[in-house]
């Protein structure tokens, strides 16, 4: 039987979703803005959180720690020593996945910090890691999406598809990695094969583009929602689009500075967080994240607006 067209898989997988809009209403909170979370930084980046909600990123140019923000606010130093990480994201296995740009290496780390690497000579730029074990990164200057399984094994899956491949993130079955263009305006999305390679690469969602710029959106840092919908920062805002890939709206960025990582987290990570120039923010939500360390769920209805 032939198989079916990515598109089609996709809408098949939110049959709930496909026949409404999916407006900014039902996730934004009339009065809720964004506040500042962390400051004192240079370029913050590689936001993610755990199965508490805390929140962790980096200062991709500045610090030399992977910092943490707990439930009550306070920010520490959770890892020391380890400069210019560009992506973050734990593991169903407890362990904490790290693209260390500057040092051209992917690595993880224990609950007590140890660091393992997995891949060395590399230009990871962002990354993402399955409830099974599979780590797909992208490789921004050799065009490639890469694939390290559960047993170390490194793997190109993609290349040459996306011209600057850059933020990564699932669907909440896990059945359909999506990737930002940073040099163009699409978000492209491949359907997860068993063996974990990707197949039917796909320019799904259209990024708004600045008035000056209209080929580039310079989609960057990626995350998911509950109900399927996807959400890139970009050089207008932070973009979000419902699951068949249709533009839901964009949100405003906290202030005039690179908008480059975005996840949910706080209390039942229901805060939108983004890493804006210098500093973290947060604003609350209808919504709650995805969480890829947990068994895989199905897109669920959304609330009404």
């Amino acid at each position: 039987m032939k198989s079916l067209p990515l598109v089609v898989s996709v809408v098949l997988a939110a049959t709930s979703l496909s026949a409404q809009d999916m407006p900014l209403s039902q996730v934004l909170i009339e009065g809720e803005g964004w506040e500042i979370v962390s400051d004192g930084h240079q370029f913050t980046d590689g936001l993610c959180t755990d199965a508490e909600g805390n929140l962790y990123f980096s200062d991709v140019k500045g610090g030399n720690a992977v910092f943490k923000v707990d439930l009550d606010g306070k920010t520490t130093q959770f890892i020391q020593g380890i400069p210019g990480i560009s992506g973050l994201q734990w593991g169903a296995d407890g362990r904490l996945y790290a693209c260390v740009a500057r040092k051209q290496k992917v690595v993880s780390f224990s609950s007590d910090g140890k660091e393992k690497v997995l891949a060395s000579d590399v230009h990871p730029n962002d990354l993402v890691v399955t409830h099974d074990g599979n780590l797909y990164f992208t490789n921004t200057p050799t065009k490639e999406i890469r694939r390290i399984d559960s047993s170390g094994k490194m793997t190109v899956v993609s290349q040459g598809v996306i011209d600057k491949p850059n933020g990564i993130t699932l669907s909440p079955d896990q059945g359909t990695l999506a990737v930002s263009d940073y040099g163009g305006k699409f978000v492209w999305a491949f359907r997860i094969e068993k063996d974990g390679s990707l197949k039917f690469p796909e320019n799904y969602m259209t990024m708004r583009t600045p008035v000056s710029n209209p080929e580039f959106a310079k989609g960057d840092g990626m995350a998911t929602d509950i109900h399927g919908r996807y959400y890139v920062t970009s050089a207008v805002g932070l973009q979000m689009f419902d699951p068949t890939g249709r533009m839901g709206g964009v949100i405003a960025k906290p202030q005039d500075a690179g908008l480059v990582s975005v996840c949910f987290a706080g209390q039942d990570h229901a805060y939108l967080c983004v890493a804006c120039g210098d500093k973290v923010f947060r604003r609350k939500t209808k919504t709650r994240g995805a969480l890829f360390f947990q068994k895989p769920r199905p897109n669920e209805a959304p609330p009404k607006p």
